[in-house]
Parts: structure tokens; sequence; C-alpha cells
């Protein structure tokens, strides 16, 4: 089999180079890199992208080896269809290694048609590192690599106020773009870049706060043959991805005229606040599954598909979605149930099998910021406690017991957070378990004794699920509350 290369293909055409990507792996060639694909077919963007290895070590040879081509296989469902589909990606140029060719590196600043820079460098990639300074090649963190090209963009190019980039992180971290800007700003002071850097900085570059969402296991290892046999060319940068995409950017006109997102169909918002969809993400995708954890493997379940498929966990979660934390939020109800909607078909995508056990870790932290602010909105707006979300609640506390019905279950948290659970747990007085979680302010940023009735609600649903189970003990748990 002939290797993947531009040669080999005849995709000889060259494109001009609109965008600087910080960052090679999976996320980000499945995700920016499908939809700049699509943007190039579909709306004539005609943006060439160079790829920036952001650590030392990485793909970015591999990739030259493959001249920027690779194969995205998308597998899920969609309206309770299955989809599967696959497309060559091409909007790659050139990848380069700022460890081994710097030069080249800075040389991108020169790009004249370059007008976005676009980065994932994980959670920890937007940081600031005191021992940068203007002449390490390259530097260490990745924020000190942009103000590095940055500055001699603004060198090369006199200060010209249309040569600023739109500056597009994908890290997932609150406020991105925000936190990036101030660590620029913070090196352009350390390094005396002077007044009409920063000014530049300030007036001709734009930042722009993002929130991603999908699902990318990557390359398929067990089961690379199958796909290779659906392939022209050997292509060893075969990345895997879920259909369900979204893509929720903090911008303006201008940002609209500068990439035509709206040309083509995909779930992309260009938004003045994302907060209220950030909140939407958390509080509906988290939420359900970190009220699920504890719930359905309780229940008997291993798979967030084997939650929602199952009759009564599958309506239990619904509900919990539909008609408990969606009735919290600010959005249309329309957008909240489509969005809720497209959660649920990919809970039950057939091609990821995302155990139950693996999501489990720091429950009650993600608790905390998932579920409880959902369960205190609606107790606050409705003055009652929502019964899904306070049953998963008890869930929570007796899944740190560490067993249920004879059945091991996989706690895994802090010593502290488990050493905790275990000491309230060696009595059986559910009165004073839920008192003594519930007044623990460090774990809830809050004392939830405060709560009017939470915590004999939370007595009765722990007295319910030991002694019926988890399904005829939800029943009993509702049939006393509504009594």
């Amino acid at each position: 089999m002939k290797k993947l290369n531009r040669k080999n293909t005849g995709l000889t055409e060259k494109l001009p180079i609109k965008i600087i990507q910080f960052g090679e792996g999976n996320f980000l060639r499945a995700f920016v890199n499908y939809i700049i694909d699509k943007l190039n077919e579909e709306a004539d963007y005609n943006a060439g992208v160079a790829v920036i290895q952001p650590i030392s070590t990485g793909l970015i040879e591999m990739l030259n080896e493959q001249d920027g081509l690779y194969n995205l296989f998308m597998r899920g469902i969609k309206d309770r269809k299955e989809i599967q589909e696959k497309r060559l990606i091409t909007c790659i140029q050139k990848g380069i290694d700022p460890y081994k060719d710097y030069s080249s590196y800075l040389d991108l600043a020169k790009e004249d048609e370059l007008e976005i820079l676009i980065s994932n460098t994980t959670e920890a990639g937007i940081t600031y590192d005191e021992n940068d300074r203007l002449d390490n090649h390259p530097h260490n963190s990745f924020p000190a690599k942009v103000t590095a090209l940055l500055w001699e963009r603004f060198k090369y190019f006199k200060g010209n106020k249309d040569k600023g980039l739109a500056i597009i992180p994908c890290e997932l971290i609150n406020y991105n773009a925000d936190t990036l800007k101030e660590i620029i700003l913070k090196y352009s002071g350390q390094w005396d870049l002077g007044d009409d850097f920063v000014n530049w900085l300030h007036e001709s570059n734009s930042f722009h706060n993002t929130l991603v969402d999908r699902i990318v296991p990557g390359y398929p290892k067990a089961e690379i043959n199958d796909y290779q046999k659906q392939l022209e060319f050997e292509d060893k940068l075969i990345v895997t991805a879920e259909v369900f995409l979204l893509w929720v950017i903090e911008g303006d006109e201008k940002l609209k005229q500068k990439i035509p997102f709206a040309k083509i169909d995909e779930n992309i918002m260009v938004v003045k606040d994302l907060q209220p969809y950030r909140t939407r993400k958390v509080r509906i995708l988290n939420g359900a599954h970190t009220a699920m954890v504890p719930f359905s493997l309780m229940y008997g379940n291993e798979t967030v598909k084997e939650t929602i498929d199952n009759e009564f966990t599958g309506d239990f979660i619904r509900n919990a979605v539909f008609e408990e934390i969606n009735k919290t939020l600010d959005l249309s109800e329309e957008e909240l149930n489509s969005f809720a909607s497209e959660v649920f078909d990919r809970f039950r995508n057939p091609f990821i099998k995302h155990q139950l056990s693996s999501i489990a870790l720091n429950s009650v932290s993600k608790f905390k910021v998932r579920v409880l602010p959902s369960l205190l909105a609606y107790r606050q707006k409705y003055n009652e406690l929502p019964p899904h979300l306070t049953y998963a609640f008890a869930c929570l506390i007796r899944f740190y017991k560490g067993e249920y019905k004879g059945k091991e279950l996989p706690v895994q948290d802090d010593t502290v957070v488990k050493e905790f659970f275990s000491k309230i747990w060696e009595g059986s007085d559910y009165q004073k378990v839920a008192h003594e979680v519930l007044q623990k302010k460090e774990y809830w940023d809050r004392d939830l004794i405060a709560i009017p009735q939470l915590k004999e609600t939370i007595a009765l649903a722990l007295e319910e699920l030991d002694q019926n189970g988890v399904e005829k003990g939800f029943k009993a748990f509702t049939a006393k509350q509504n009594t």
C-alpha cells in the first residue's frame, strides 16, 4: 500500500497560511482542522494551516511525512440514527517543531495573509513561566511563544494596525482567551517591549474566549487494520471522533466576517457572552454524567449507554435533565431541549464504550460544581426539592460507603474524603449520616443543613436505597415525598 502524501494523492495545490495552530494532537485535528476543511470546501475560505508542536515531543515529524494529510472517521448517533463518515483532511500545509527549527517558527509572523491563531495546549498550557525571556529559543511556556511571535509580527509589519490576529484558544479552562492575553501582557512588560507594542496588542488583535465540545477517542489502535482496509493509502495519523460537535466563541461581526462559519452546517456559534452556554454544558452534559454514576453503578449498569438504554435508569436521567436541570437554566426551552436531546444521542453512541467507573473519579467535587447548583436553583425557584437530583445526591452519599448489596463500588477520591465517608458510615443512623455530610462546608462551599427539608429528604432516600434497592427505593421515596 502506498503511503499517504500529496504526491500520491495528487493534492498538490498550495493554500496561503491564514491560520497558525498550536497543537497537533487528536482533538485539534478532529475538531478545528475538520471545520477549516469544510470552510475551504463549502465556503471558499481558502485557508492553509501551519501547525506548531507546542512541547518538545510530538507528531510534527510524522505529520510532515504525510504532507499534513490524514483521515478522520466520525461515528455516532444523530436523531437516533447511526452515522458513519470519513473525510481526508487537507488544510494543513506545514508542521513546525520550534525546538528544532525556531527560525521557521518566527518566519510565520511574516506571512502576509495570516489572520488567526488557534491553540489547544491542554489546560496546563496557558500558564506563566517566570524563567521565560525574549531571547529563549524556544520559550518554555505557550504564552511566551505567542508573545515572541506577535512581537516579531509587530516589528516586521512596522506596527501595521491591519496585521493583528484573532486569537482563539481552545484549552478547557474558563475565560481561556482572557487568561492568555493577561499573561502575554505580563511578558510584554517583563521584556520591555514598549507601549507601542502593548497598544497594538489591544487595538489590532482580538482575543476570543471559547467553549469546545467533541469526544475524540483518537487513534484506533485496537481496530487499526479494519480502518486501514477502508483507505487507499497507508495512514499513520488516523483519528476517530463522535459526530457531535459544538464550538461557542465570544466574538462580534468582525470575527464572523473574517471566518464564514455561517456558511457551513456545523454547530458553531459566535456570541457576545458564552457563559450561559458553558453553564448549559456543565449542568446538562457533565451534570447528567455525574448524577448517573453512583445511581447507575449501584443499580448494576457498567456504561453510560447501558444507563440510557435501560428503561428505569434511562427514564430517571431523562427526567433529571428535562424536568429538573433544564427548568433552572436561562436559555430558551427550545434551545435547552435541543441540546439535551443531542447529549442523549451522544450517550447512546454504540462506538464509544464510556465506562461509568472511569468517570467516578472525584465524584464529590464534581457533584458540587455540576449537579448541586441545579438542585439548589430548583429548590429556590419552585420551593420544593427536585426528586431525581435529590435522590441522585443520596446515591452519591451511599456510593461512598464503598459497597452496595455485597458489591464493591469503584470509589476514587482523595484519601481524606474516603476516610470521612468511611467514618460516618460506621453507624446506621441515616439522619446522622445526612447531617454529617450536608454540614461539610469544605465539600459544598456552604452549609447545606440550612436548606429546608434537605436533611430529612436525603435521610429518607438513604433508608429506601438500603431497604428496597435503587429502583424500588426510588419509587417508595417519591411516593412518600408526594404524601
